[in-house]
């Protein structure tokens, strides 16, 4: 498989992963399971943003840009 390939796959696989995060929050509760599991999903959304357009920096300002 190609490289472009095995990145496609896995932007396939991280869009299933926060759409099941996203889901299981919205099943959640407990109010501090859904934020966690929404802020986990977030993540996974920023991530596929950032390499879906290479070259692009952060374009939201969501905390201070360093990680923790």
């Amino acid at each position: 498989m190609s490289a472009a390939g095995e990145s496609g796959n896995r932007a396939q696989q991280m869009r299933e992963k926060a759409q099941k995060l996203t889901e299981a929050a919205e099943r959640a509760t407990d109010p501090q399971e859904r934020q966690k599991l929404q802020e986990q999903a977030r993540g996974l959304q920023e991530q596929i943003e950032q390499q879906g357009q290479p070259g692009e920096s952060r374009s939201k300002g969501t905390g201070g840009g360093r990680n923790q």
